[in-house]
């Protein structure tokens, strides 16, 4: 057992240190829904919902019913639904049996729209979310498609009060497609359709016609600005209006069925009975359109219920299809920029990151120890790594994707990662056949420490030189090349002697103390820009070119950094920049001094230089918040880079990495799905203030 031990350690040492690495507190206040999250991270097709409609939107049971009633219509037409709350202070995207339960039951619910999340939240409350908080999380989780009853509008007489809905400026501010029946009548329609005319919101009104419904009736005297015949037409439009990256939504106005439109005229004249009521009654503000709503149903005798049910699920229907369409259409597109044939060269792009690719299978167990030889409690699933795919997964998804060469085999498992991979360019990874796909077990405590694992992953033995030559083109004429310690030697040393002949800027990424010594076996290392080990890597580093390294590392932080300093110098005489990864301790930047910082910036030419050390320290996770130990790191580097490429300064390109880590650790995949350049922007992020890192000369 303990031979075995050792064998794990080995294979993983890396994947020990990424739980370490973590560098910032997690987003207590926002949690996506592991199905949700994994439907949106493989590109398939979601629904938002509201919540509102559950704790204002109809009576008790009706509203629970309904509610799970528009989910099953959802998961029929071959999407996930993902409704949306806010429970205990936290939102929630994608809500259990039970937390619709809570919600529908609630006494006195809140009703919670874009002004109100900071106080909710802050009290630990729990609330319905309208359609504008709702288009706020589901951004966020990366959810393009949203079905709700009707938006709000512009009151009557809103040209006094000014009473306009948040739901009309979140429109015109956030790119999402909401899916409704049109603006609910009691409100002034002509105004709302202007006001979202000045926001800049795209209205189409799905069907034939360009008509645009009145909630309970299919015609309110106006039109859209145009019409969209199918899901496909609708697609389309949502599709052109993402890309363009307007910032503002996009509203499809659904009319209602024509067998619940006859009850129409009924029920506009028990509105205009409600709507009197109002004013007799005092009835202001929020309170307003739920007062109406339990009016009208009233008058109709529950007809007007009837038919806000059978709209909403006509919504959830027509949403749907939708958002099947839409997912279709983006997978189409992104084939169409990229070939899965082995070996066929790709367009040009100006990153490249060569390195192995897995299938993860992590167990985190219930108890802190485990015991061997009888079976633990605990839960099991599978996510995709290996420390070049995940470096390439988060630059793809902050907008920067890279080339990504590997091997997998001819196998399920491959099937399966490609279909993951869909995001990334991936025109680089060769199917081989009588090859397994590499594949890596994970057992965590429930402290989040790694306390076994295992490893197959004889097929980055196959990502030779002979075939990654058949990239030269692209690799020479890339802005950077990143390449992890998984690939041979020889491959290595063909990569660097690329970097030689054509002035390139290469990361290496160490992936464990065992593998770090590969370049450095050579020359090879001294065609290297940049590399991130962690300290027990950078020792082996020293140790393979013949210089002295302490047998024990150093316990206490000044230690830490001393030594770090000490054995990243005589690296520097050829390498621009080294990261070193220092688990709790955060991370050392050490390279050529630039206005009382380390440049990242990729060098053009070598020269002497000032040297400089930049100590970053790191932020505690806990136990608790920890779901994911095997891609933080990997986050961090991939971040890091991106931001490198995208010009930005020091501080916020180490930033963004301590962000990635961070939304890493909180995701059940290496790399989390819902990573985007907003939610590593640290001018967008909530959080403690970040603190001055230290700095210290290079003799």
């Amino acid at each position: 057992m303990r031979f075995l031990k050792r064998v794990f350690q080995i294979i993983l040492q890396r994947e020990a240190r990424t739980y370490q690495n973590n560098v910032y507190r997690k987003d207590i206040h926002f949690k996506v829904h592991p199905f949700v999250a994994q439907a949106v991270s493989q590109n398939k097709p979601v629904v938002a919902l509201e919540s509102t409609i559950i704790t204002h939107g109809m009576p008790y049971p009706h509203n629970l019913s309904t509610a799970k009633e528009v989910e099953a219509i959802v998961l029929a037409e071959g999407a996930t639904p993902a409704t949306i709350g806010v429970i205990e202070g936290e939102i929630r995207v994608g809500l259990s049996s039970d937390e619709l339960d809570h919600l529908a039951r609630s006494k006195s619910p809140l009703k919670v729209s874009r002004r109100d999340l900071p106080y909710v939240i802050s009290k630990g409350l729990s609330g319905g979310t309208t359609v504008s908080a709702t288009m706020i999380a589901a951004h966020k989780a990366g959810i393009p498609v949203f079905v709700t009853g009707g938006i709000g509008g512009v009151h009557r007489d809103g040209q006094n009060s000014l009473d306009i809905s948040a739901d009309l400026t979140e429109l015109g501010r956030t790119p999402i497609a909401v899916v409704s029946a049109g603006v609910k009548s009691i409100l002034d329609i002509g105004r709302t359709l202007e006001f979202l005319e000045t926001q800049g919101v795209c209205v189409a009104t799905y069907g034939a016609s360009k008509n645009f419904p009145a909630f309970f009736t299919p015609k309110s005297g106006f039109t859209s600005a145009c019409n969209v015949y199918n899901p496909r037409e609708a697609a389309e439009l949502i599709a052109s209006s993402l890309s363009l990256r307007l910032q503002s939504g996009v509203l499809i106005a659904v009319p209602i069925p024509e067998e619940h439109a006859a009850v129409g005229h009924q029920i506009q004249e028990a509105i205009q009975t409600a709507m009197t009521a109002v004013s007799s009654e005092g009835v202001t503000g929020r309170d307003v359109t739920p007062f109406i709503l339990q009016k009208v149903n009233e008058l109709t005798q529950g007809k007007s219920l009837q038919a806000n049910i059978a709209l909403i699920h006509n919504n959830a229907k027509v949403g749907s299809q939708i958002a099947c369409a839409l997912s279709k259409q983006m997978g189409e597109k992104r084939s169409k920029h990229q070939t899965q044939h082995p070996g066929k060269p790709p367009k040009d792009s100006d990153v490249v990151v060569i390195g192995g690719i897995n299938v993860d299978i992590i167990v985190k167990g219930k108890t802190t120890t485990f015991h061997f030889g009888e079976t633990n409690p605990g839960s099991v699933y599978q996510s995709f790594g290996g420390v070049g795919r995940n470096i390439a997964d988060s630059m793809s998804r902050l907008e920067k994707t890279p080339l990504f060469i590997s091997a997998t085999g001819a196998d399920a498992n491959s099937d399966a990662v490609f279909n993951y991979c869909k995001h990334m360019d991936i025109s680089g990874v060769a199917r081989l056949e009588k090859q397994n796909t590499a594949t890596y077990c994970a057992v965590i405590n429930d402290n989040g420490e790694l306390s076994l694992g295992l490893g197959d992953m004889d097929i980055h033995q196959q990502i030779t030189e002979h075939y990654v030559s058949q990239f030269e083109k692209q690799i020479s004429s890339a802005t950077l090349v990143c390449f992890d310690g998984n690939i041979p030697v020889s491959t290595i040393n063909y990569v660097c002697s690329l970097a030689g002949k054509h002035n390139l800027n290469i990361w290496y990424e160490p992936t464990d103390a065992e593998k770090a010594c590969k370049p450095f076996l050579s020359d090879a290392w001294k065609s290297l820009s940049y590399s991130s080990p962690n300290l027990a890597e950078l020792c082996m580093m020293n140790k393979t070119l013949g210089l002295t390294v302490p047998e024990v590392l150093p316990s206490t932080l000044d230690e830490i950094l001393r030594l770090a300093v000490a054995l990243s110098r005589p690296l520097l005489e050829n390498i621009h920049c080294l990261v070193v990864t220092l688990g709790p301790d955060g991370v050392l930047l050490c390279g050529e001094h630039d206005a009382g910082s380390v440049d990242l910036q990729p060098r053009k030419q070598k020269r002497k230089r000032q040297l400089c050390a930049l100590h970053y320290p790191a932020l505690t996770v806990t136990p608790e918040e920890t779901m994911n130990v095997s891609g933080a790191g990997d986050s961090f580097a991939g971040a890091l880079m991106a931001g490198i490429l995208q010009g930005k300064d020091t501080d916020s390109c180490v930033r963004m990495g301590l962000l990635a880590a961070r939304m890493s650790l909180e995701s059940p995949h290496p790399i989390s799905p819902i990573l985007t350049l907003d939610s590593v922007d640290p001018n967008k992020v909530q959080g403690p203030k970040w603190p001055t890192p230290g700095f210290v000369w290079v003799d």
